[in-house]
């Protein structure tokens, strides 16, 4: 007579469900990380300087497609010098009906006055980054000229938004890329070929970051 093997519990399975267990006493938001491991929740909110204007739900602009895991964030510049934000969400949101055969898009986009208009959720992809779209989030910045340099007050924005991303999603300066670091492209113009100005930005971001840590310090202590 064959022997019956005694069925092994998975500890996989067993994780599971003791992680079920403390998701539900920790409230919805665990059990929606406990469902999508590595995400970010829908409950983290932007800034109150963010405006959010989500694009429609499109195979061009907005695939819906969910990330994984956010391990980066990418610093773009847009491509018609002197456009507005809402001029360049207005484009992406174009593209939804397939008629250019281009897919592109950013999680934001910062104005020419410091405004910052978020056109996808922190929890799906944008269409920018190449390779990196899987695990980014993507910020398009708005310029006055051809020079691509940003004016004071979009920097300043750039500065504060950059740092907060990072701030919320624990990455540091070293996850802070231009998309010409996944791609080659020439992008963003000015802080490619000007490195110095580039190093500028990441130790005024890293200047940033420490600033909002000693805040919420301050705020415990």
């Amino acid at each position: 007579m064959a022997r019956r093997e005694k069925k092994r519990i998975n500890p996989r399975f067993v994780a599971l469900c003791l992680a079920a267990v403390f998701a539900i006493s920790a409230g919805g938001f665990g059990i929606w990380q406990l469902l999508h491991p590595g995400v970010p929740g829908k409950n983290v909110k932007a800034p109150d300087y963010v405006t959010e204007d989500l694009l429609t739900e499109n195979p061009w602009s907005r695939p819906g497609t969910e990330l994984e895991k956010i391990s980066g964030v990418v610093i773009h510049y847009v491509g018609n010098p002197g456009t507005s934000a809402e001029a360049n969400r207005s484009y992406f949101e174009s593209l939804k009906d397939g008629t250019e055969d281009i897919y592109a898009s950013a999680h934001f986009i910062v104005g020419l006055e410091g405004e910052v208009i978020q056109c996808i959720p922190m929890t799906e992809w944008a269409y920018a980054s190449n390779q990196r779209n899987e695990d980014t989030l993507s910020i398009e910045v708005c310029h006055p000229d051809d020079t691509g340099m940003f004016s004071p007050v979009t920097y300043d924005r750039l500065v504060e938004l950059t740092a907060w991303l990072c701030d919320t999603f624990d990455l540091t300066t070293a996850d802070v890329i231009r998309h010409y670091d996944v791609s080659g492209k020439d992008c963003p113009k000015y802080y490619v070929e000007n490195e110095d100005a580039w190093q500028q930005f990441l130790e005024d971001v890293n200047n940033a970051i420490a600033a909002l840590k000693e805040a919420r310090a301050n705020e415990k202590s």
